[in-house]
């Protein structure tokens, strides 16, 4: 499965007092990077939802920071499907200031049907998309 890269500059909203990147923003920074991914491969999160009733949710993330981010960086965010289950996918996402490693995330997906909140199987032609 390839790689998918984002473009994220860092705004003063993203940093703290010390013009640091505030570390609950990495966490929008990989959710953004996620959701471009899915759109580069013509999946749009709404139409899952509208016409298939099924979302992803977030079941768990292991994150590391190794350096921080500051105001005005130009951050590279990528994404990689990394596992991919009947019901779930594992992203392995990086974060990267030019070839300095900033952060590192493994994001555990999980495919729910968006009435009951129940696990539900990842339909053949979504897998196909993301393969």
């Amino acid at each position: 499965m390839s790689k998918f890269i984002l473009p994220v500059r860092v705004y003063y909203e993203d940093t703290d007092a010390g013009g640091v990147v505030f570390h609950a923003n990495y966490l929008n920074f990989l959710e953004r990077a996620r959701t471009e991914y899915l759109r580069s491969r013509k999946v749009l999160q709404s139409d899952l939802t509208n016409k298939q009733q099924l979302i992803f949710v977030i079941r768990s993330i292991s994150i590391e920071y190794l350096k921080s981010a500051k105001l005005d960086d130009l951050l590279y965010v990528s994404s990689e499907i990394t596992q991919l289950k009947k019901a779930s996918l594992l992203f392995e996402q990086n974060i990267n200031r030019d070839d300095d490693l900033l952060c590192k995330a493994q994001v555990s997906v999980v495919c729910v049907d968006s009435q009951t909140m129940r696990p539900k199987l990842i339909p053949d032609d979504l897998i196909a998309q993301f393969q």
